[in-house]
């Protein structure tokens, strides 16, 4: 008998951005086998009908609020960072809060979880340009400035644009591991996923037309993630001082080239132990780790889970895993 699919329902609050919506569509609808979504995503608004967007075209949605009450995870997009929101918005959120739902907030969506009460006392996320408006509308909210997304279960916000991507593949990940989000990143065209806690870019920096992107450098080092790797490799590969490597790093992915490279690792761990019978011994070797030592470390540090508990959550047909 086939898992019922999770339902998503996005409430779409004029004026919408229109790339947050779609986005999020895209990367869930990309979460599962053979092109078959494990998310059934349904797009719903106050009135139905042509919903007004910023940077897009208008929509047309034919779907009401009644549909949250059937939602396993409620998505809010838009409502430009302005008062006035229809009260129907609040209630459904909060109807849906108190049911135990999970709820999202992306770019100005999330002043919508604000102005409904549900951030109250919680940490929370929004695009770096608003994020000065947040911090002083609700100050009952603790304001991550340095985040692509927050996680505050059972709430989740993110700022706007790329970081829809990361937030989508985040929940794809929570809910089937880290070989679906792969999977639905790739399908996505999507980068390697980037952690929560990397720092937002603000404003524009000037351009400098010697820059060259490290992004071939990056897919030569995560092609040998089973060896080691030190600064003066990656600096060799760019054909860069190791100062001006970490530097251009840090404006790239906003993590240090060693934190980039260990979040690659434990990506790839993660991803060996839901997909192989390696040993943790093996896991460790293949993708750089060292050790199940240093492998059950870094997991608990940064899943707050052991390799072995992992495993038996996600790998499939063990037990705990989802079926």
């Amino acid at each position: 008998m086939s898992k019922p699919l999770h339902q998503v329902v996005f409430v779409a609050v004029p004026p919408v951005m229109a790339h947050d919506l779609s986005m999020a569509q895209v990367v869930l609808s990309s979460a599962g086998p053979a092109g078959q979504s494990t998310y059934q995503l349904r797009v719903t608004t106050p009135d139905p009908g042509t919903v007004t967007t910023i940077m897009g075209p208008d929509l047309v949605i034919r779907d009401g609020l009644e549909h949250v009450a059937l939602a396993d995870t409620v998505f809010v997009v838009g409502g430009g960072a302005r008062p006035g929101i229809d009260e129907r918005v609040f209630a459904a959120l909060r109807e849906a809060a108190a049911a135990g739902r999970r709820v999202v907030g992306s770019c100005t969506g999330v002043f919508v979880l604000a102005q409904a009460g549900l951030l109250d006392g919680r940490r929370a996320t929004t695009h770096w340009h608003l994020l000065d408006q947040l911090a002083r509308d609700f100050p009952q909210i603790t304001v991550e400035r340095d985040a692509l997304y927050v996680v505050d279960e059972p709430v989740l916000t993110s700022a706007g644009a790329a970081a829809v991507v990361e937030l989508c593949l985040h929940l794809i990940r929570s809910d089937h591991g880290a070989a679906a989000a792969a999977v639905a990143g790739s399908l996505a065209v999507a980068s390697p996923a980037r952690p929560a806690d990397q720092p937002q870019p603000s404003a524009p920096k000037p351009f400098s037309s010697a820059a060259v992107s490290l992004a071939s450098t990056r897919k030569w080092a995560q092609s040998r993630l089973n060896v080691p790797i030190g600064l003066g490799d990656l600096a060799a590969h760019a054909n860069i001082s190791e100062r001006t490597l970490t530097r251009r790093f840090h404006a790239e992915t906003g993590l240090s080239p060693l934190q980039w490279l260990l979040h690659q690792r434990i990506d790839l761990a993660r991803q060996l132990l839901e997909t192989t019978d390696l040993t943790m011994d093996g896991i460790a070797h293949r993708s750089g780790l060292g050790s199940p030592d240093s492998l059950r470390r870094h997991f608990v540090t940064r899943l707050g889970v052991t390799p072995s508990a992992y495993r038996t959550r996600w790998r499939p047909g063990s037990a705990g895993s989802p079926s």
